[in-house]
């Protein structure tokens, strides 16, 4: 996947450039303009319809107008340019309105690197996993890229065990469900390690397990997503 290209929007000199120097420390994105006002921000994603512009790192807090109207203005314009909030604003109600208007985060200031980092990586899984070809397999790969944005279930995996392949295992189970000899043979981990990752897919409930009758000797065991 090319590039994440980022358009800061802050009016806060020194916050612009931290934010700006801070996005391009993370690998694959780029930043491709600073906007100071709400209008500036505006006039920047309307060339070219914003064509330049992946996602937006947003502060709510503008001299002009309030950020928020910078997120109806491309929602109304029919964009789906991404968005980032970066503010201070606590307010339920804000939080709520960005919700509805598709904000995809909601960082507040203070943060630190690794929090922005944590926000920008997560983004770069979900932009890559919706901008897939085809079709989902399954409830799970629906489920899997809202908890990559919102960030469910990344620090619950037990030791020893990575979201990568268990994402990896995820696929490979397909629709309708393999064993766990069948799983290692097209991830290229081993049988034990597969049968590791598909017997926590059960315990968190992504996957049931069950015996696979027809062939000679003891039943296999098949797993299916959820």
């Amino acid at each position: 996947m090319s590039e994440i290209r980022v358009l800061v929007v802050e009016d806060e000199p020194l916050l612009a450039e931290a934010h700006r120097a801070y996005t391009e420390r993370v690998p694959g994105f780029v930043v491709v303009g600073v906007a100071h006002t709400a209008r500036e921000a505006m006039a920047v994603l309307r060339q070219r319809g914003g064509a330049d512009v992946d996602l937006v790192l947003l502060d709510f807090r503008l001299p002009d107008l309030p950020g928020l109207d910078v997120c109806r203005a491309l929602r109304a314009a029919g964009s789906s340019i991404d968005v980032l909030a970066v503010t201070s604003v606590r307010d339920l109600a804000v939080v709520r309105t960005a919700v509805s208007l598709g904000v995809t985060h909601y960082l507040l200031k203070p943060f630190t690197f690794a929090a922005f980092r944590d926000k920008l990586e997560r983004y770069a899984e979900y932009r890559r996993q919706a901008l897939a070809e085809g079709e989902v397999a399954a409830q799970h790969e629906v489920d899997r890229m809202f908890a990559t944005l919102r960030g469910a279930a990344r620090h619950t995996l037990p030791k020893g065990l990575d979201e990568h392949t268990l994402n990896t295992v995820l696929a490979a189970l397909g629709a309708d469900g393999r064993s766990a000899t069948e799983v290692s043979r097209r991830t290229g981990i081993s049988r034990v390690t597969a049968r590791r990752y598909l017997e926590y897919l059960v315990a968190a409930d992504r996957a049931v397990r069950a015996p696979r009758y027809g062939t000679p000797g003891r039943p296999e065991v098949e797993y299916r997503p959820m």
